[in-house]
This record gives structure tokens, C-alpha cells and sequence, in this order.
């Protein structure tokens, strides 16, 4: 929590003029006051007060080097802000639970104000914007809650620093196919079985675990990978593309990792026919870049990703795939790559009234 601040009173101003008047210092009239040096500093500093440096000489001496009580305490009283119109959003009310409910959910304040804007269509008072979201949750007074919050949110802290490129130093794949070798259907994002993949690397690259995202629909399955090698790749990844409908595992877009070399047998293991992109061009596969950063609120970077089970990896899979998405209208990957098994509607009032 927060420390709790009180202004200086007209009584305290009183008595701050007057020990100055009589030539104490303002460390000690702080003291007396209970109150922190700094804060006796700040309050003469912006009330023009002046440290006597010389004997006065002849007239009328100052009254306590230019402090005066009331007119500090009036400046004061003109300096409060008073909000025009009470804040939507404050820790307390029905909409702050609400929003504090998705974000344990590691939804993002983007996708939280999607959300209730369909759920509480009808009610304009039960929806908020994302900007307000992140407004409230840093206006916040510093302490424990704060931080838990903020921990929360999507990478949980300010600043981004840019990723430096070096030089390309991996070998080259044989046989690969070049993304400029596409089938235009493919950049169109129309007709769904079209996916992304890449490894998302443990501590130390001692292990793996591989994502697959799905171009037009977003839904995203993960393969457990027992090291970053081309053989645990090729294991895990047909694993999983083989539990899905083979109209709906067409092709896939990787990039130059070493770990595709056996691309070939993944495509007569599965069916997929698998295009490379350019070295250091993640924006050729930012849907796949973007997943694995939502990614990374399940699997933390620098941490053994060996651990994690098939049947676990499968669950964080199907979360991802049923929480709200921009690009889609807020509406869920699993909504539109699975329409018959998955309501949204329904989803959320399971989540709501279970409290998961």
C-alpha cells in the first residue's frame, strides 16, 4: 500500500512562521512538527522564502524571510485538482473486480475492453477502454498490490529495448523452399490450414518447446520437444499437425533455424508442405513473433522448459485459443478454427461464474 500524506495545516503554517521569525532553524521547526526536513524545505522553497545571510540593518525587518502563513496556506488550497467527473475505473467498484478478474487471466487491457464491450453491450457503464485500464493500474500508489498487477500484464515492465542483429552463421538448409515461392492463397489468409512455427527456447537452450499458429484463425497448438535438434522437432511437430483434419494442415512457414533441416520428412510425415523466410526477417512470420510473445505468460524465458507435459502444454494451447482477439473482433482463435465445439458466449459464463 501506498504512504499516507496529509497536507500542512493553517496551524502548522502559523507555527512555521512564527519559530522563523524568531530565528530557528527550519530543521528544527520540522522536527517539532513531526514532519520530514524535505518537506519543510519544499514547503518555504515554493513560498518564496529567503535565508537571512546578513544582520538586518536599519527599518522594518522582514517577516520571516518573505514566509506568511496565510498566504502559503491559500496557495495551497488553489493548487488541489479536483477531478470534474468521478473516474470510471478505481479499486473498489464492480467495473475495477470485473477488469481484475481478466487480467488474472493474462487477457491484455486491449482485450478486456473488447471483451466487455460484448458482454455488457447494454450497459455503457460496465465498459472501459484499454487506455483507462493502464491509466488506473499505474496510478496506483507504489506497494505490493502495484506490483502484483502490473506483474499481470502482458511483459510487465515500461520500457522495450530493440533485439541487435548479427550476422547469419547457421548453415543452410538443403532443399528449402523460399516464402517468395508461396502460393498467393497463402498471404491472403482466407482459407484456414495454413500455419507459422518456430522453437521457443529454456534456459540456456537446454530445451525446447515448439509453436504453431495458424494464419487466418490464430489458433495456436504446442509440440513438447525434447531439445532444440531437427530429429525432436521433426517428432514433436508431426505429433501434433497429425491430430489435426488434413484440410486444415496445408502448409507452414518457418524460419531458417537449424531444427526444419528434416523438413522433408515432416512434409511426407504429414502432408505440409513447408516454405522458409528471409534470414532476419521476423515480420515474415508475425503471427507466429506475436504468439510467442503472449506465449512467454506461460513459459517464461530462462526457465527448464523440459517439464512441461503434452497434456499441459495442450492446456495452455486451448487458452490462448479461447481468449478474445483484436484482429479476429475480439472474438476467439478456437470460435473460428473449431465452430462447432466452441461458444464464446457459453466460454465466458463458465469462466465468470467458476472463477477460473
Amino acid at each position: 500500500m501506498g504512504k499516507f500524506y496529509a497536507q500542512l495545516s493553517i496551524e502548522e503554517r502559523t507555527m512555521i512562521q512564527t519559530q522563523l521569525a524568531m530565528g530557528i532553524k527550519a530543521s528544527v521547526i520540522a522536527r517539532v512538527l513531526g514532519r520530514r526536513a524535505s518537506t519543510l524545505s519544499r514547503e518555504l522553497h515554493r513560498n518564496g522564502w529567503v535565508c537571512p545571510k546578513a544582520p538586518r540593518g536599519p527599518g522594518r525587518p522582514a517577516v520571516a524571510g518573505g514566509y506568511r502563513a496565510e498566504a502559503a496556506h491559500m496557495r495551497a488550497r488553489d493548487c488541489i485538482v479536483t477531478p470534474r467527473v468521478k473516474r470510471r475505473l478505481y479499486p473498489g467498484s464492480a467495473l475495477w473486480d470485473e477488469v481484475m478478474h481478466y487480467l488474472k487471466r493474462r487477457y491484455s487491457p486491449e482485450q478486456i475492453a473488447g471483451t466487455l464491450a460484448l458482454v455488457h453491450a447494454q450497459t455503457p457503464s460496465l465498459q472501459v477502454s484499454h487506455e483507462t485500464i493502464y491509466t488506473a493500474i499505474y496510478a496506483m500508489p507504489r506497494g505490493e498490490l502495484r506490483t502484483e498487477v502490473i506483474g499481470w500484464l502482458r511483459f510487465g515492465h515500461a520500457k522495450r529495448r530493440p533485439r541487435t542483429r548479427g550476422d547469419d552463421r547457421r548453415g543452410r538448409i538443403p532443399d528449402r523452399v523460399s516464402i517468395h515461392d508461396r502460393p498467393p492463397e497463402i498471404d491472403e489468409r482466407l482459407v484456414p490450414g495454413h500455419w507459422e512455427g518456430d522453437l521457443i527456447k529454456g534456459a540456456r537452450n537446454a530445451s525446447a518447446v515448439g509453436t504453431l499458429v495458424e494464419r487466418t484463425t490464430l489458433f495456436t497448438v504446442l509440440s513438447r520437444t525434447d531439445d532444440g535438434g531437427a530429429e525432436a522437432a521433426l517428432s514433436g511437430f508431426s505429433l501434433v499437425l497429425n491430430r489435426i483434419d488434413a484440410q486444415r494442415r496445408l502448409s507452414l512457414t518457418y524460419d531458417q533455424g537449424r531444427e526444419m533441416a528434416m523438413h522433408s520428412q515432416l512434409t511426407q510425415a504429414t502432408g505440409v508442405k513447408v516454405y522458409f523466410a528471409d534470414p532476419h526477417s521476423p515480420w515474415q512470420r508475425g503471427i507466429n513473433e506475436n504468439t510467442n510473445g503472449l506465449l512467454r505468460q506461460y513459459l517464461p524465458k530462462g526457465t527448464d522448459l523440459s517439464g512441461f507435459t503434452h497434456k499441459k502444454l495442450d492446456e495452455i494451447a486451448w487458452e490462448l485459443s479461447t481468449r478474445p482477439r483484436k484482429w479476429l473482433g475480439f472474438r476467439c482463435p478456437a470460435e473460428l478454427f473449431t465452430p462447432d465445439a466452441f461458444d464464446f458466449r457459453k466460454h465466458h459464463a463458465s469462466l465468470f461464474a467458476f472463477g477460473h
